[in-house]
């Protein structure tokens, strides 16, 4: 990127333009990743200051069966297959009553596209779950989740909204997002919620007061400016509903574990490599540059390891998620050391170490506690690191 280039993007980001389609792509071109880490840095330290917010929140997944095959997916299984799953209510609910005294504020509950599971399930599931722990916020079902319990229920997706929120639905979750430009999605994703109906569900859920997550998943066949593409037309729904709370960038998985059992189930990774870490970062920086109308941008840590985690707060992230237990989705397809669990020590101290001040949360971004920052004598103010 030519000095000009650089001084003009310089100039629309700290006097608050708008960046466009053309400024994302260039971003993405640039070769500067200390200069791209700054300059995201700014725009999170304008937004959020030195605070790096957090949950302590717990993974449910009720059944891994799914009517779905997509490409990038190692989750799912069909019915019959011998580690297929499917939990009765009263075991979920035991599951998760068993993690009460975690001190945890959220469960998060993400399933397979079941083919026989009846709508029933659903709302009785959610209902008893909230019975046992009152004080937990649900964060449940995907918007290809809803778009599935309009065809099994014959309900609408606003009706069908109407009962899960009743029943104690808090928010939704933010995946079957991946990448919604059609030239990617038609061969990656193997269900029927696409860009129209995703965009409808998350619409509906905004109009009802629910504040919902966003998602891209990136590093696989897609090129930047599917990535870019993909923001855009988050950042012109958020401008319509104000719905979205945080914007997470999901690094695609190859994966390990199923090859064990002779089944590659991800379809991709014979054509594709893995985001590097540097890859990794850049998305996080042009993200939070590009998503100028949302307040917070998420590192899952699961899905890029807690160094990259910790580099990806000094490059446009202010929320690392939470300590999580067990999350199948992802650690049924990687095998390159994320833990399986972090503990509230754990963010504490990853968060501290990377120079930040930590912030406990609840699903609705309302503070529950403020907790000490860094130790001056080990690491001034945070800056961008130089990688």
């Amino acid at each position: 990127m030519d000095a000009g280039l650089k001084r003009e993007l310089e100039q629309k980001v700290r006097s608050g333009e708008r960046l466009s389609r053309e400024d994302g792509i260039a971003l993405y071109e640039s070769d500067d990743l200390a200069w791209l880490g700054g300059l995201a840095h700014e725009v999170r330290t304008r937004k959020n200051g030195d605070v790096v917010h957090f949950n302590v929140n717990r993974h449910l997944n009720m059944t891994n069966v799914c009517t779905a095959s997509c490409a990038y997916c190692s989750f799912q299984r069909k019915p019959g297959e011998k580690d297929a799953y499917t939990m009765r209510i009263e075991e979920a609910v035991r599951l998760a009553k068993a993690m009460e005294n975690e001190n945890l504020t959220e469960l998060h509950i993400v399933n397979g596209l079941h083919p026989n599971l009846p709508w029933r399930y659903y709302p009785r599931s959610l209902s008893e779950l909230k019975k046992a722990l009152p004080n937990v916020s649900l964060k449940a079902f995907t918007a290809t989740e809803i778009h599935h319990f309009e065809t099994i229920s014959g309900m609408s997706a606003s009706d069908i909204l109407d009962e899960l929120i009743e029943a104690g639905l808090e928010s939704l979750t933010g995946g079957g997002a991946e990448i919604f430009d059609w030239e990617v999605r038609q061969h990656i994703v193997d269900h029927r919620t696409h860009w129209e109906d995703w965009s409808r569900i998350h619409r509906l859920a905004h109009e009802k007061g629910l504040k919902t997550p966003s998602t891209m998943l990136y590093g696989h066949i897609e090129e930047p400016r599917h990535r870019v593409d993909h923001v855009l037309r988050l950042r012109e729904l958020q401008d319509e509903t104000g719905g979205f709370q945080v914007f997470i960038p999901l690094r695609y998985q190859h994966d390990f574990v199923d090859m064990q059992d002779g089944k590659v189930r991800n379809k991709l990774q014979a054509r594709t490599k893995m985001a590097t870490g540097a890859e990794a970062l850049k998305t996080f920086a042009v993200s939070r540059l590009l998503f100028d109308n949302v307040p917070h941008v998420k590192v899952f840590w699961v899905m890029h390891g807690v160094q990259t985690a910790q580099l990806a707060l000094q490059h446009g992230a202010d929320d690392m998620d939470g300590s999580v237990v067990e999350y199948k989705i992802t650690h049924d397809a990687d095998n390159y050391g994320t833990p399986n669990k972090l503990g509230r020590e754990d963010l504490l101290e990853l968060i501290r170490d990377a120079g930040f001040r930590p912030v406990e949360r609840n699903t609705r971004y309302e503070i529950i506690r403020e907790y000490p920052g860094p130790d001056a004598d080990r690491r001034e103010s945070p800056q961008p690191m130089r990688v």
